[in-house]
């Protein structure tokens, strides 16, 4: 029985495909206007503005890193509180 199910299955699920490919064919649809999209580029990608990087402002101890932007990490809050360090010792262009 599970085996009629799913040849069923496969034979609607073939179909649907056929139809959608026909439908995209028919109005000329991209992935975009169906709502896609591809990869797990954030939206800024996906709508063709390009990714900068930001550059590393604080390095810890270990290599860690951190831009400076958003939540301070664990490691440089942890300095901070427990051992009672200051930030601006992590900074990598000090002047």
């Amino acid at each position: 029985m599970e085996k009629k199910i799913e040849e069923t299955r496969s034979l609607e699920l073939a179909d649907a495909i056929a139809r959608t490919k026909e439908l995209i064919a028919e109005y000329g649809l991209t992935a975009t206007d169906c709502g896609f999209r591809l990869g797990s580029a954030p939206a800024a990608m996906a709508a063709g503005k390009p990714r900068s990087t930001v550059p590393v402002k604080y390095r810890g101890p270990n290599g860690e890193t951190w831009s400076g932007r958003g939540k301070a990490p664990n490691w440089l809050t942890s300095l901070e509180t427990q051992q009672g360090r200051d930030r601006d010792e992590f900074l990598v262009n000090r002047l």
